[in-house]
C-alpha cells in the first residue's frame, strides 16, 4: 500500500506542486512554469538513476509540457485541469485488454472467478472514462476549488469505492464457489 501511495504521488507530483503554487499565489504563470520544471525534473533524475521508464512516465511528462505550454500562452488553467482527464482516459484505453487485472489479483481468485475478474477488469475501465468525462467537465467551469474537490475527493473516493466493492464482491464469489466445490465432492 505504501509503495502504491508513493508510485501515485510520484505521478501527480507536478499537478500537486501546480495546484499548491496556483492556490498560494493565484498565478497561473508561475504555477505552470514550477510544474513543468518539476515534471522535467523528475524525469531526468529517473534517468539518472537507470530507472526504466514506460510510456505512461513520457506520456506524462509530453502532458505536463504541451498542456503546460498552452496554458502559459493563454494564461488559462482549465488546460492544466485537464491533464487528469487525459490519464484517466489513457489508463481506460489500458483497461479495455481483455484479463489486464488477471495479474493483479491472488491465485485463488484467478483460479477459481476469472470471468468476473475479467467483467471487474471493463468495469475499471467503464470508471476511468467517466472519471475522465467529469473531470473535463469540471475543468471547463474554471473553478479551481471544485476542480481541487473533484480531484481530490471525487475521482479518489470512487476509485476506493470501486476497490472496495471489487474486494468484497471476490471475497464473496470465491468462498460460494470454494464452498459449492467442496460441497459437490
Amino acid at each position: 500500500m505504501k509503495h502504491a501511495l508513493i508510485e501515485l504521488g510520484t505521478d501527480f507530483l507536478s499537478a500537486i506542486f501546480f495546484l499548491a503554487l496556483y492556490l498560494a499565489t493565484g498565478s497561473v504563470v508561475i504555477a505552470t512554469a514550477v510544474a513543468i520544471a518539476v515534471a522535467v525534473a523528475q524525469f531526468a533524475h529517473a534517468k539518472i538513476r537507470g530507472r526504466q521508464l514506460g510510456f505512461m512516465t513520457y506520456a506524462s511528462l509530453g502532458l505536463v509540457i504541451v498542456l503546460g505550454t498552452v496554458t502559459l500562452i493563454t494564461n488559462d488553467p482549465r488546460f492544466m485541469f485537464a491533464k487528469p482527464a487525459i490519464a484517466h482516459f489513457a489508463v481506460g484505453m489500458i483497461m479495455l485488454k481483455r484479463g489486464w487485472m488477471l495479474r493483479y489479483v491472488p491465485p485463488v481468485v484467478t483460479d477459481t472467478i476469472p470471468g468476473a475478474v475479467t467483467v471487474a477488469g471493463y468495469a475499471w475501465a467503464a470508471l476511468m472514462f467517466a472519471l475522465g468525462l467529469g473531470t473535463i467537465a469540471v475543468a471547463l467551469t474554471g473553478d479551481l476549488k471544485l476542480w481541487a474537490l473533484y480531484i481530490s475527493v471525487v475521482a479518489v473516493g470512487a476509485k476506493l469505492a470501486a476497490f472496495a466493492i471489487q474486494y468484497v464482491t471476490f471475497r464473496l464469489l470465491v468462498i460460494r464457489r470454494l464452498r459449492g466445490a467442496r460441497a459437490t465432492a
